[in-house]
Formats: C-alpha cells, structure tokens, sequence
C-alpha cells in the first residue's frame, strides 16, 4: 500500500454517512467487516512510515486519524461493547489503532 493509497482508505473509513465504513458500521453499532480493522492498521502504518520525520499533517488526515481512535472508541463504547455481534478482539483492536495514531503523531512508533 503507498501513500496516496493509505490516506483515502483512512479518510473514506471515517465517513459516517456510508454505512459499509469502518464509522459508519460501528454508528449502527455493527461490527466492521471482515479485513476492515485490518486495512485500517495497514493504512497507519504506511502512514506513519511517511510521516514519520515531518512536522506537518494535512487538516483532512488529521481529522481522519482523529476520528479513527477517537470517534471509534466513542461509538464502540456507547453501543456496540454490549452487542451480541461485538468480535471478541474488537477492543484490543481499537487500542491498536488509538497507539498507531499516536505514533504518527508522535515521530515515534509505540506499536
């Protein structure tokens, strides 16, 4: 996965209005779907890898990378924790994702 390639799939993920996205699923409190957590860990990754050494992120992928820990935990906490449908490792998941997020903010990978 390049670079171009990883920023749209973290941005496309964060749309809440799409409801095959890793947001909007977890919005209607279902769970992602199979490979999705996946790509999105990938996506960081290579993005950290880019980023890495620079001192500025783009608004739009600042939001995106926002709203993928962040708001994910929010929804997942607010409704899907309690749902019979909930994968078993969709907890550990979201804290994979909050650490690959703070190590791109931080230049320094904690993952």
């Amino acid at each position: 996965m390049d670079y171009e390639t990883a920023r749209r799939l973290l941005i496309d993920q964060t749309n809440l209005n799409a409801g095959d996205t890793f947001l909007g699923r977890l919005e209607q409190s279902k769970p992602p779907m199979p490979g999705q957590v996946t790509s999105v860990l990938l996506a960081l990754k290579v993005m950290f890898e880019a980023l890495k050494d620079q001192t500025v992120i783009d608004r739009e992928l600042a939001s995106a990378l926002f709203l993928i820990s962040g708001e994910a935990r929010r929804l997942f906490d607010s409704g899907l924790a309690r749902s019979l449908d909930c994968p078993p490792l969709l907890n550990e998941d979201l804290g994979r994702i909050a650490i690959a997020v703070k190590s791109i903010f931080s230049g320094n990978w904690q993952a």
